[in-house]
């Protein structure tokens, strides 16, 4: 006997005996539903010997036998009704759990998102994948739902998805390709840092999805529910099914804000803001000019982050505005990291360093934002120092710029596609996937250990895209990704520290160093970033015109 907890009202398990049956009580279970038929092997007991011991220890007991391969919807509807009239809570077994954990996720898949079912599953250690297009189907069996149909099938339409698209139609433009995305927009996000400073006004960061999408490409507007690689599917909300031949997994990543208590309840107000969000970043720039005097906080969680300097951007920026007015000798700025240094590539730290001296910042690490409470300006810090006590500590602020944690989509940390840690298992280097060949992630979903900006992106979408062309044969080499990264430190209006390094933090600057040295802040990357960039990103990134970003070959 394994029992293993799925909900407060039900728990699951391998073959139990009648000589379980007294510790089941004693754990304080009240029901027991038996989904093994009796006779599946020559060493489990009847299903009476087990009824006549449970009842003897008053505890009511359903026998719902199910084949393990034959999983019916009237079996699904079945196991849902003994939930509803059974005392709670319950137990239910069969030869591993796996059938049972199964018909709860096929029960409740009504009233629960798959990704939130399939984690739950998972956590107790059972794989139920083998029926996510049931579960996505409301539980029943999908029939007569029309499969859609596409060569390549790409998930996501942000930088990365849009981007590939469009440079594999520019290498060959007779490609069927469809592109799964459920969003009516679409955000140039590195703006953000500049309309929280004041620089950009929010409308020049977005456009409509329609505007950005290849003309060429089939556009599904829906979300991804689950993957079935095994048959080449992707199951949409709502149970449609699209099958490709090739898939390429680029959805972004999911920004956590409910892991920190009282923060949603307090967002956009009470001086709590953050340039993660399209429609928080002008309140940052609201309270940034509104601020005279106090306690200015700007936090980073911990990595993997979008742009892992975006944090500090903002307080350099925000730091700046109160310099040029005069108002920082009155407040206080510091930032709060739950990482051990102020940025990971050291070539950049001397010229960063300059401008905490000058701001006067003070610098917090191993700290972690685990709650807000907005309307008393107050945040609470897990410090975490190497070899000491982990312990609480609370700081007042006037306003704080928060940075929240950030994971894979549950519909992709649960699916086959992920590895230990829910990222899309790639290789390095060629950005395909390990184990099903067939597919390829890039952007901030997959594994690939390199700074997730729009920056790494641009570079990674002409890999992709010829890779997929090499392995249709339209190409004759490989691509490889050298890890490439770019994130311009804004450091004070006008000027920018353009730090661009790829794996293992080696240096890969696109200028000469007569031309642009990206070590130190200077004139010229500011107006790369202002003024060069964003038409870089609107008319050539995602129009699959590869300026500067052609692939390396082998």
């Amino acid at each position: 006997m394994d029992i293993k907890t799925l909900t407060d009202e039900l728990a699951v398990s391998s073959q139990i005996l009648p000589s379980d049956i007294q510790s089941i009580h004693t754990l304080g279970f009240r029901s027991i539903i038996c989904n093994r038929p009796d006779n599946e092997s020559s060493d489990q007991p009847l299903f009476q010997e087990i009824e006549a011991t449970a009842k003897a220890a008053k505890l009511a007991i359903r026998y719902q036998p199910v084949s393990s391969d034959k999983i019916d919807d009237a079996d699904a509807s079945e196991f849902g009704e003994l939930l509803e009239q059974l005392p709670k809570p319950i137990l239910a077994f069969c030869r591993t759990g796996t059938r049972s954990a199964s018909l709860w996720a096929l029960a409740h898949s009504r009233s629960q998102p798959l990704p939130l079912a399939l984690s739950v599953a998972n956590a107790a250690g059972y794989d139920v994948s083998s029926t996510v297009s049931r579960i996505a189907n409301g539980g029943k069996t999908s029939t007569g739902i029309a499969d859609i149909r596409h060569d390549i099938v790409i998930i996501g339409a942000g930088a990365a998805g849009v981007a590939v698209a469009s440079g594999l139609l520019a290498r060959n433009a007779d490609l069927d390709i469809a592109v799964i995305d459920p969003a009516d927009v679409h955000y140039y996000q590195p703006g953000w840092t500049l309309v929280g400073a004041g620089v950009f006004a929010p409308s020049k960061t977005v456009h409509t999805m329609a505007s950005v999408m290849p003309d060429r490409v089939k556009w599904i507007k829906a979300a991804v529910a689950a993957f079935e690689p095994s048959t080449n599917s992707v199951i949409l909300e709502g149970g449609r099914i699209v099958r490709y031949k090739r898939l390429v997994v680029c959805p972004g990543l999911k920004l956590d804000w409910h892991k920190i208590e009282g923060l949603v309840e307090t967002l956009g107000h009470n001086g709590v803001t953050s340039n993660y969000r399209f429609d928080l970043a002008p309140y940052t720039w609201k309270l940034v000019s509104s601020l005279r005097a106090g306690r200015a906080i700007f936090t980073q969680s911990p990595m993997p982050i979008k742009c892992a300097g975006a944090p500090q951007k903002a307080m350099y920026l925000s730091a700046d505005h109160w310099y040029r007015t005069g108002d920082l000798k009155d407040i206080e700025v510091a930032f709060y990291s739950a990482a051990g240094v102020l940025f990971g590539v050291p070539d950049y730290l001397p010229a960063l360093m300059e401008y905490v001296k000058k701001y006067r910042a003070g610098l917090n690490f191993h700290y972690t934002l685990t709650a807000i409470d907005g309307p008393a300006r107050k945040a609470y810090f897990k410090k975490a120092l190497p070899d000491k006590p982990a312990e609480t500590v609370e700081v007042e602020f006037d306003m704080i710029h928060v940075t929240p944690p950030q994971c894979p989509p549950d519909f992709v940390s649960v699916s086959p596609l992920a590895d230990a840690a829910g990222w899309i298992d790639v290789d390095h280097g060629s950005l395909r996937h390990k184990t099903f060949s067939n597919i390829w992630s890039l952007g901030d979903a997959c594994s690939a250990p390199n700074a997730k900006t729009a920056a790494a992106a641009r570079k990674q979408a002409p890999v992709v895209a010829e890779n997929i062309c090499e392995d249709l044969g339209l190409r004759s080499k490989k691509a490889l990704y050298d890890g490439y990264g770019s994130c311009p430190l804004t450091v004070e209006r006008g000027k920018i520290v353009l730090a661009e390094f790829g794996y293992g933090g080696k240096l890969l600057p696109s200028f000469p160093q007569f031309i642009l040295n990206g070590k130190k802040p200077t004139r010229l990357a500011w107006l790369l970033k202002e003024r060069i960039l964003p038409s870089v990103y609107w008319h050539a990134m995602l129009k699959g015109r590869e300026w500067m970003a052609e692939p390396h070959t082998r």
